[in-house]
């Protein structure tokens, strides 16, 4: 337990105390962000233009140190497979982020990356994790909730959900993160949660089949996000010194999907990652309304947009958000902790 605060601790530190550097640097070069121009003409977020972008590399730092140091405590927690491959897949995710923000800057628009171009690098990336999991983790390809279900996938079969749950994770996130504070707000509480269940998982390995090293390791992981989103919402809160980007929108997806595959979590992310459905499914629904039917559900879409065109201030919806983000991720702990309370006692293992 000491090892997680101590991961929480670290990359909050990193992540407060390196972005303002990362704010000037990003000034001098006139690094600002492009605000979208499809939108209605009265959009609050066009005052926005020209703040810094790209903040998302002081998350990547933050997950970095706060991973490290609960490793230097001699016998306290031992690197493994799992938890370098989800720091792996938070870089390698970030770094994608970074060129479509990089690419957004250098041709002053706010779309970089063309789609396919993006969609290619998310591919790439997403099959990799998916490889790799499948051929050097102890890994179970079952479907899973809280723990296997009967459903076994296969590799190949589990490789494409994995590629299918990461796409769908780190767009989500990027849709998210359309106002001060809302993707670094509401990401905490999904990560503390994912954090607690790997030392759950840990401390309790007869029941979910998980090496505990594994485990252990992938609850740091977890609790560096914590830390790492938690400091940078230091500056990025309203009214933002600077955006995260998608340098850290598709680093925290790739991170909250790595963590939901790699724990056996995938199905129970579905109520974990609820805000991020909805902020999902409103643009799906937009966009089948407009062209199926001429019409618009919302005022604009992600839905956060419509209920600032209601009227909401920014910091209300943020706010209300970020409520919803920990009702949900309450209600996926309590779901796990629920289904492990039911469970029958295990031969030769004392309650």
């Amino acid at each position: 337990m000491i090892s997680i605060f101590l991961a929480v601790a670290s990359s909050f530190f990193v992540s407060v105390t390196a972005t303002p550097f990362l704010i000037r640097w990003l000034r001098g070069r006139s690094y600002g962000q492009q605000i979208r121009d499809d939108g209605p003409v009265e959009h609050p977020h066009v005052k926005k233009v020209g703040t810094p972008t790209m903040g998302g590399f002081v998350i990547m730092a933050g997950v970095i140190v706060g991973y490290l140091v609960p490793h230097a405590r001699v016998n306290d927690v031992k690197f493994s497979n799992s938890g370098m491959l989800l720091v792996a897949l938070i870089l390698s995710c970030g770094v994608i982020g970074w060129l479509d923000d990089w690419l957004g800057l250098k041709y002053k628009r706010n779309l970089g990356l063309r789609k396919r171009g993006k969609l290619a690098g998310q591919l790439l990336v997403a099959s990799a994790f998916a490889v790799l999991a499948v051929n050097t983790l102890p890994m179970s390809t079952h479907l899973s909730f809280t723990r296997d279900l009967s459903l076994d996938l296969g590799p190949v079969g589990w490789s494409v959900f994995a590629v299918v749950v990461l796409l769908s994770s780190t767009n989500a996130l990027n849709l998210t993160d359309g106002l001060d504070g809302l993707a670094a707000g509401s990401a905490p509480f999904t990560f503390a949660v994912f954090a607690v269940i790997g030392f759950w998982q840990f401390r309790h390995f007869e029941v979910y089949d998980i090496r505990t090293a594994h485990a252990l390791d992938m609850s740091m992981v977890a609790a560096a996000m914590v830390g790492a989103c938690a400091g940078f919402l230091w500056w990025n809160a309203a009214p933002a010194r600077i955006f995260m980007g998608d340098t850290g929108s598709m680093a925290l997806g790739g991170g909250i999907a790595g963590l939901a595959l790699l724990s056996r979590t995938h199905l129970l992310l579905v109520v974990l990652g609820g805000l991020y459905i909805m902020e999902t499914m409103s643009v799906v629904l937009q966009a089948i309304s407009f062209r199926g039917f001429g019409r618009r559900l919302f005022l604009m879409s992600p839905i956060h947009h419509h209920f600032e065109l209601k009227g909401w201030p920014e910091t209300t919806v943020t706010i209300r958000f970020w409520l919803l983000a920990a009702a949900f991720s309450a209600a996926g702990l309590g779901l796990f902790f629920a289904d492990f309370i039911n469970l029958p006692p295990i031969p030769g293992v004392k309650d």
